[in-house]
């Protein structure tokens, strides 16, 4: 177990409910039709366990998990081993995507193979309480602009008064010590900053952001909130619902005086308390291919991760791959695709052909071409976003711009597609 897993299954959610946009006008959602052509199992076990979550795709957490975990120990050509691994196995083709929350051994061996420094940054997770302890009279149920049905979300409007006491104590507030070497000026993920740590760039920050009322009308008063705070949804029978956007690292007891100030929440019975955990990532750049197997330097390099592995006589790169969130892509939907064409390379070295590489006009090749080619020293984690994709051939602006992007990677994915299914007849 890890400090943020709670149960033994494959695939457990522990940041969020949500896969995020399965819109086919958003980046996300263009992710996931990528994904769905190419099969992805992740993608089928979240439709069975689906809950309402507006335009993004959300499932209830545990029936996930059991999916996830029923459809790889159940395959006839898998075997599930239950036990620690502490070093890079021998054999290959080898996949390693144990996660962000790699343990130490293991991470130590990854070091040693790639000469790469430690990498990481913070994550944080939200809060969920028990649905029966909602204050239902304080708040009401609406998905922003209505789209994706009215049971999605639960609302808990604030006044502008509310708000600013909620800020105050929010700045206040006692926050849990990480015990880590960057315990004093910590690296957060910018897409998943605590709450606490959002406020303190700002009073206003949160009413524009997280807690941003765009789309959303409170019946009793048939105005537009201050501000408000939205529950989701976290398993089918809609017993468990969890903050959104409220990832914090605050104490828990501190997680129920605050929180316990937003309007419904009163008396609040916490399922799950917001938590801060450590995500380690490998410099990408340095160490894959865009196909996320090791790069098998031929040539002598003055760089350390590349010298560190062709001095290494013993280290067999050749069909060793990284996949999931270790390779620095953000997001669960992003590490399932990186694992696909993972999966997918290494099937291949088994059948004696040369790795794929996904286009970088389609999201999953974008998103590959950023971990294994990124000019920046600083390497960072990246999730998906249309600003990956490369430029068109003739410059457009806002809408247009993405809508040729989106209408590019369609047609390329499938011409992609086409010739793998060419080349296997």
């Amino acid at each position: 177990m890890t400090p943020a897993h709670r149960t033994g299954y494959l695939g457990e959610l522990v940041c969020s409910s949500s896969l995020k946009s399965d819109s086919p006008h958003t980046a996300h959602g263009l992710l996931k039709e990528e994904m769905r052509e190419l099969g992805s199992i992740v993608l089928e076990c979240a439709k069975q366990t689906a809950v309402p979550g507006g335009e993004a795709l959300c499932v209830d957490r545990e029936a996930f998990g059991k999916a996830i975990t029923a459809a790889v120990e159940g395959h006839p050509n898998i075997e599930t081993i239950r036990r620690e691994v502490t070093e890079i196995p021998s054999e290959r083709p080898c996949i390693i995507a144990t996660g962000p929350l790699t343990s130490s051994a293991l991470t130590e061996s990854i070091r040693r193979l790639t000469g790469t420094r430690k990498l990481h940054f913070f994550d944080a997770i939200a809060p969920s309480v028990e649905a029966d302890s909602i204050n239902y009279s304080k708040v009401f149920r609406q998905s922003r602009y209505d789209k994706g049905g009215e049971a999605a979300y639960i609302n808990c409007p604030m006044t502008r008064e509310e708000y600013e006491a909620f800020i105050d104590a929010l700045l206040s507030a006692k926050i849990a010590h990480l015990h880590l070497e960057e315990e004093k000026d910590p690296r957060y993920f910018e897409g998943c900053l605590p709450i606490e740590v959002m406020a303190r760039r700002g009073r206003d920050t949160l009413a524009h952001g997280t807690m941003k009322p765009v789309g959303l009308i409170d019946p009793r008063t048939g105005k537009r909130p201050w501000a408000v705070v939205q529950l989701r949804q976290e398993n089918a029978e809609g017993s468990v619902y969890g903050l959104v956007g409220f990832q914090t690292q605050l104490r828990p007891s501190e997680q129920e005086r605050v929180f316990r100030m937003i309007p419904g929440l009163e008396r609040a019975k916490f399922v799950r308390y917001g938590a801060v955990h450590r995500n380690t990532y490998i410099d990408s750049p340095k160490v894959l291919a865009q196909t996320l197997e090791v790069k098998a330097n031929e040539t002598e390099s003055e760089d350390s991760a590349a010298s560190a592995i062709h001095s290494n006589e013993d280290s067999n790169v050749k069909a060793l791959f990284f996949a999931g969130q270790l390779i620095g892509v953000e997001g669960y939907v992003e590490s399932a695709a990186s694992g696909i064409i993972a999966g997918i390379n290494a099937a291949r070295r088994v059948l004696g052909r040369e790795p794929i590489v996904v286009p970088n006009e389609t999201m999953i090749g974008a998103l590959l071409n950023y971990v294994a080619n990124c000019p920046h020293e600083d390497f960072q984690p990246m999730n998906s976003n249309f600003g990956i994709l490369p430029p068109l051939e003739t410059e457009h602006k806002g809408k247009d711009s993405k809508r040729l992007k989106l209408e590019r990677a369609r047609r390329v994915m499938k011409e992609f597609i086409e010739s793998l299914r060419s080349e296997e007849s």
